[in-house]
């Protein structure tokens, strides 16, 4: 937009931008900045808070990388898109987990829309309100994604609109999540969640500090051994454990990580009749070999539609992806906010309205 108003105060948008040779959205206002790889999955790469330069997404060690530049030295597909996992916030459809069979399409890890450059446009420019649209069509899946991304001034609320399509002319499976990721250093042992209440359960295979297998409710888990976990907390990197836990018939569609040093959090809420799982990924430096070598803190709090991979809840055979009929369109609306706390959060309606303990 060569004839673009550039405003200095309010709210303001830009595509004019590339990052390391990608195109490169920027939205602000008063209060925040975020900024869109468009070229890359329009991935959220950067969610500032101005007042307290708090960085709130999580970067891998390599960060943003132009793939394009370089060739993958095998074609491995969990491989493939760690080598271009930049951290921050993605929009992960139409299949979400490790890499599966789909329809007979081989698809690598968390889906190819991630790893695909998607169209953006700006469809508002006031010094009241922003919005820009993204979107992609899917190459070994037969989607139409669609992602608009809205700022109003004055405000802490990021609102995102995504939207699927199967274009197929059949009943097509989906397993759709917000990929949202925190890191050092905002993330902190001192750091705390809350959420709405819940249930949970640690897959087979999954638990270093947390029992493999264990079911239970939130906040309440147990370690090996038997003792108590309070999931509310986050250990040191010192600790070196990772684990992966998946919160279910969660009551209302929200949680939020507070920094007490800081003085500030970031919380996210999200329809649960669409996001029906919350997946918790935690890497307390206990993650070792390809990719993370020990050296990373880092939590993914994650919203999906679907177990990984559509794979069915235990105990049960029914597969949970998400089915869409031919033709048929599904959108849900989530919201990310920013809110100034020491102590935590008892509520986040569906609006982005933080309630402070």
């Amino acid at each position: 937009m060569h004839y673009q108003d550039e405003r200095t105060t309010g709210c303001r948008i830009s595509d004019s931008w590339t990052y390391r040779g990608l195109k490169t959205v920027i939205l602000e206002n008063e209060l925040l900045k975020v900024s869109l790889i468009a070229d890359k999955g329009a991935d959220v790469f950067e969610f500032i808070h101005k007042k307290t330069d708090t960085e709130f997404m999580w970067r891998t060690p390599w960060s943003v990388r132009n793939q394009g530049l370089s060739t993958p030295p095998t074609g491995d597909g969990d491989n493939i898109w760690h080598d271009a996992y930049i951290g921050g916030w993605q929009t992960i459809a139409p299949t979400g987990g490790p890499p599966q069979k789909y329809a007979n399409a081989d698809l690598g890890q968390h889906t190819e829309a991630t790893l695909m450059p998607w169209d953006a446009v700006i469809v508002e420019d006031t010094p009241e309100r922003v919005s820009a649209k993204f979107s992609v069509r899917t190459v070994r899946t037969p989607f139409w994604i669609e992602k608009v991304v809205t700022m109003q001034s004055d405000s802490p609320v990021l609102t995102v609109t995504d939207t699927l399509t199967n274009q197929a002319e059949e009943e097509s499976e989906a397993q759709w999540g917000q990929h949202v990721a925190f890191g050092d250093p905002f993330l902190s042992p001192n750091c705390r969640l809350d959420m709405a209440a819940a249930d949970h359960f640690v897959p087979p295979g999954w638990g270093d500090r947390l029992k493999d297998g264990h079911v239970g409710t939130w906040p309440n888990a147990v370690d090996p051994d038997g003792d108590d976990v309070d999931m509310a907390s986050f250990p040191p990197k010192s600790d070196r454990v990772q684990d992966y836990s998946v919160f279910k018939n969660q009551k209302e569609g929200w949680y939020a990580v507070t920094n007490p040093d800081r003085g500030v959090g970031f919380g996210l809420a999200y329809p649960v009749d669409t996001f029906k799982y919350l997946w918790y990924w935690q890497v307390f430096g206990g993650a070792f070999g390809y990719p993370w070598y020990g050296r990373t803190y880092n939590v993914g709090l994650e919203p999906f539609t679907s177990l990984s991979s559509g794979i069915p809840e235990p105990g049960t055979d029914e597969r949970t992806s998400m089915i869409f009929k031919p033709g048929e369109t599904k959108s849900a609306t989530v919201r990310a906010v920013i809110y100034e706390s020491t102590t935590g959060v008892s509520h986040i309606s569906q609006d982005g309205e933080v309630s402070t303990i």
